[in-house]
């Protein structure tokens, strides 16, 4: 009996070791017992006539650092090990930290130093190549939390910029909101970003290497933004702009990354560039801006539909089209499946029809 007790014990204990491992990562608790209600609050010490350093004071705590390792395919075709670093918000004290899908796209290992000096080894949780947020997580419930802004902004209000610039990690600079609903070609994220990044806010506080995934915060000590790009200077001649994602783009991302893992983004499935005059003139069509739509994809929601190419979107439901990225833009407030009627000139006469579409879902890349 003694020998079928022992094996009887070592299943019993394989059972319960088995059993804590099955379930993988816990599930997130509830987001309203988890997010900031108010900005932090500023510490006594920090003179009132300095609101730059108010706002350092109230956010530094929750933006991390976030080391990366990775391993990537060389033009040769070699793969080879690479380290890059970047910056996050704590969005959940339950352990959630938003950042830039191009911080940690590839990453085999990530690591999250805290602004009190601890470290946490990170998952990545999703990540969503069209609006560039993703979400890491680590074990703790416990993390110093930022307050995301609800609302519009106004251009000219101070803006300041948290994150680890080439690994200075707190970095702290001021400017202020230069412009609103910017578009930014997607490769200036140094991601493998196609479509152009839309309904930015443009800074000039300054955004460097390793400040992506940072915040962006105003006055009141709420984070307005996730600094995501800038335009480099020995390649643009530009100084001082630098872009961030709203708020509100990247908290309602990282819910859906969080409570699924992956974003369900509307599909249109046409290729398309911006209509130019030069454009235009080529196919002989008498309007000179709108969304020329260059293939559509069989089977697709606009295929389904009857759009065909050199078809010109003017406009989606109310809202006028002059460029892709209004296109981009309009579609983020639709989900798949919703019914839009899309504004279409059609045959280079300047007519235009009216066309229905049912939207469908974007294939997960």
């Amino acid at each position: 009996m003694r020998p079928r007790a022992a094996l009887f014990l070592a299943i019993l204990a394989l059972v319960v070791v088995l059993a804590g491992c099955s379930s993988g990562r816990e599930e997130p608790g509830p987001r309203a017992q988890n997010v900031a209600q108010e900005a932090p609050e500023v510490p006594a010490a920090v003179p009132e006539n300095e609101p730059v350093a108010q706002v350092a004071a109230q956010v530094s705590p929750s933006v991390v650092q976030v080391n990366v390792q990775a391993i990537q395919v060389t033009p040769f075709g070699r793969p080879e090990r690479a380290e890059g670093l970047g910056s996050g918000v704590i969005y959940r004290r339950d352990g959630y930290i938003i950042t830039n899908n191009h911080v940690v796209q590839d990453a085999r290992e990530v690591n999250v130093a805290f602004a009190d000096g601890s470290k946490e080894r990170g998952e990545v949780v999703g990540s969503d190549p069209s609006t560039e947020i993703a979400v890491v997580r680590v074990d703790r419930d416990d993390l110093p939390v930022a307050k995301f802004a609800e609302g519009s902004l106004t251009v000219g209000q101070l803006a300041v910029a948290i994150g680890s610039p080439s690994g200075f990690q707190s970095t702290v600079t001021e400017g202020v909101v230069s412009g609103i609903d910017r578009e930014v070609p997607g490769r200036l994220t140094g991601g493998r970003q196609e479509e152009a990044l839309v309904d930015l806010i443009q800074t000039d506080a300054a955004i460097s290497p390793g400040s992506s995934g940072g915040a962006l915060v105003d006055r009141d000590g709420e984070v307005v933004g996730i600094n995501v790009a800038y335009l480099p200077p020995q390649e643009t001649g530009a100084e001082g702009i630098g872009f961030a994602i709203p708020s509100d783009t990247a908290t309602s991302t990282a819910d859906q990354l969080v409570e699924n893992g992956q974003v369900s983004n509307p599909f249109l499935g046409i290729r398309y560039r911006d209509l130019t005059p030069e454009i235009a003139e080529q196919f002989g069509l008498s309007i000179e801006s709108g969304v020329i739509i260059v293939e559509v994809e069989s089977g697709s929601p606009a295929d389904d539909a009857g759009l065909r190419a050199r078809d010109v979107i003017t406009a989606l439901g109310s809202t006028a089209i002059e460029d892709s990225g209004d296109l981009l833009a309009a579609l983020r407030d639709y989900e798949p499946g919703d019914d839009v009627t899309l504004t279409v000139a059609r045959g280079g006469t300047g007519g235009e029809e009216q066309i229905a579409v049912e939207l469908g879902e974007r294939p997960q890349r």
